[in-house]
Parts: C-alpha cells; structure tokens; sequence
C-alpha cells in the first residue's frame, strides 16, 4: 500500500506541469463560457432599446433620413472613443495639454493603457513606439528597485520579529504575516479607494467603484469607466494626476506582496512542484559556485584516505583544486 502511495506521489510530481497547463486551459473555458452566458442577453437586451429609441426618432422626425442619422451616428460614436469632445459644452476642452499628456504617458509607460487617449498623429505614433520601447522597462525596472526597496521593511523584519520575539518557528511566521499583509493590501488598495471613489461618483455602486480600483491595479484599463467625467477640465486633471500616483503606489505594493507570499516555505514547495526537478535542484545552488577558474584542473580526483580492503573507513574524493591538494604524497597508500 506504502509502494502504491510513493508510486501516485511520484506521478503527480512527474506530470505537475502537464495537470497544471491543462487546469489553466480549462480555467480559460470556463471563463470565456461564463462571460457568454451572462453578458450576451444584457448586450441583446440593450441593443433592442438603441433600436427602439432610432425607430421612434425617425417615426417623430420623418424628414429625418435613417442613412444620414446612421451616419452621424457613426461620426459621433468615432470621436466619442477618441474622448474628442463634440458637444458645444465642451469644446474648449483638450485631452492633450501637458496634464493630460503626461496622464497619457504614465498610464502607457505602465501598460495599462487608454481607451480615451490615443495618438492621431503619424508623428506621435512614431515617436510613442520608440518612447515605450524604451520607457516601459525602465518603469518596470524602477517599480522592481522600489518594491525591492520596501521588502526589508515591509517582509523580513515583521518575520523576524515574530520568529525571534514571539517564539513562532519561521514557516508559520511566514504565513501570519502574509494573511496580515494580505488585508492590509486589500484594505488598503481595494476597499478605502473604492469608498473614495463612491464619494466622488455618487451615482456608482460599491462593487462599480471597487470594479473600477481593480482594473486600474490590474493594468487592465478603465472598463471605459473615467471618474470625474462631469468634472471641469482643470479638476478631472487632477484627478487623472492623483488616479497614475494611485496606480505607481499600488503596482509597487503589489510587487512587494508577490515577493512576500514567494517567502512562504508552502508557496516555494508548490513552486518546486510545478517547476519540475530541475528547478528544485538549482534553486539552492549559488550561481557563483557554478562558475569555473581560469586555473580550473583537468587531472582526475584523487583519494587521500587509506583505501585497505578490511577497513570500514569511508572514502573521500578531494578535488585537484582544493587545498586538500597540498598534503604531502606520503599520505597516499596504495592497494
């Protein structure tokens, strides 16, 4: 029964990445069927009202004619995506004076992307491809040094202070502090800025303001979603300046997160087992013993204990190299 058991445990171990590609394969199924099931009748059902209300206009404006009202229809929609402005309320407004074009640039720089800006220009094209090839690993360089930064403060000394001054053993201390720090981030990063996002849009939900901090920290986008929309121009400004401060602190905090959880001795055995063999046999190795001296010997190890047929004596291997190397020859013995 033991035999069956190590022989089920090595399996599973042997065929962890093969299970683990296919569980995530069929997670993606079960999302895209999710999606259908529930988003398409709200599509229909939204789509019969437009319908509805084009029917009734043209049926109230007969001297209105339907390929021209689809036309315009078409215009507006167009510059409606760009955030081009077309109501005469909002002419005077700009989306690309130098707040919104720094708003623009962090918000790419860090790969969460714009819906509502988007250069027009052959020349800003240009220019943002050669700017991001360089711009957005040099963020995600910094946010890395930041996160790096923090961890002492924000992982290793909490975990020492609890494996030293609370007698906890280290794998449990790990894991306290990462559910503490767990609703500490959620707090944080998700629920406060949600609430603050209610008292700016009194018209949201809750679950639509936490929708909205989740896909902003997701690098994910708006959702077409733009707080302070009925804002004027200066004060939606600051409010897209205080939305990218939001996005920099939280993306660091979460990177700090991930490299505290990674410290959970749990976390790095699933790791170990999904990785294969390979990675949990280089995982302790210090790269710097991997690397060979110029001076490196190519003669053959030799044996400096005395090899005799009736002593129990383990023998030992000594490298060339080592300084083991420099006692005498008188030590060796011969068979």
């Amino acid at each position: 029964m033991s035999r069956l058991g190590s022989s089920l445990g090595l399996l599973c171990q042997v065929n962890a990445f093969p299970f683990l590609l296919l569980s995530y394969t069929l997670f993606l199924a079960l999302g895209g069927l999710v999606f259908t099931g529930v988003e398409m009748p709200v599509e229909k059902e939204l789509r019969a009202e437009v319908e509805e209300l084009r029917d009734v206009f043209l049926q109230e404006n007969s001297c209105v004619q339907e390929s021209r009202l689809t036309e315009l229809l078409e215009e507006v929609l167009s510059a409606h995506h760009g955030d081009v402005s077309v109501l005469k309320a909002d002419a005077d407004q700009s989306n690309y004076d130098f707040t919104s074009s720094l708003y623009y640039v962090i918000v790419t720089l860090t790969t969460m992307g714009s819906d509502s800006y988007t250069p027009k220009s052959d020349e800003a094209k240009l220019f943002c491809i050669f700017y991001c090839t360089l711009g957005i690993p040099l963020t995600l360089f910094f946010l890395t040094l930041l996160s790096n930064l923090l961890l002492p403060i924000i992982t290793y000394v909490p975990v020492h202070h609890l494996h030293t001054h609370w007698a906890l053993p280290y794998t449990r201390a790990t894991v306290i502090h990462a559910a503490l720090l767990s609703m500490l981030v959620v707090s944080l990063l998700f629920l406060l800025p949600a609430l603050l996002v209610c008292v700016v849009e009194p018209e949201w939900s809750f679950l639509d303001a936490l929708f909205f901090c989740f896909l902003i920290l997701s690098t994910v986008g708006q959702g077409g979603n733009s707080v302070g929309r009925s804002w004027s121009p200066a004060a939606r400004d600051t409010l897209n300046l205080l939305t990218t401060c939001y996005l920099l602190v939280g993306l660091v905090l979460l990177l700090t997160f991930k490299e505290t959880i990674l410290q959970v001795p749990r976390v790095r055995a699933v790791i170990r087992l999904f990785s294969g063999v390979q990675y949990a046999e280089l995982e302790g190795v210090n790269l710097n013993e991997l690397t060979l001296s110029e001076d490196t010997c190519e003669e053959e190890p030799q044996y400096f204990s005395s090899i005799c047929t009736i002593s129990s004596a383990p023998l030992q291997l000594m490298s060339p190299c080592s300084d083991l190397q420099r006692s005498t020859p008188s030590t060796l013995h011969t068979i």
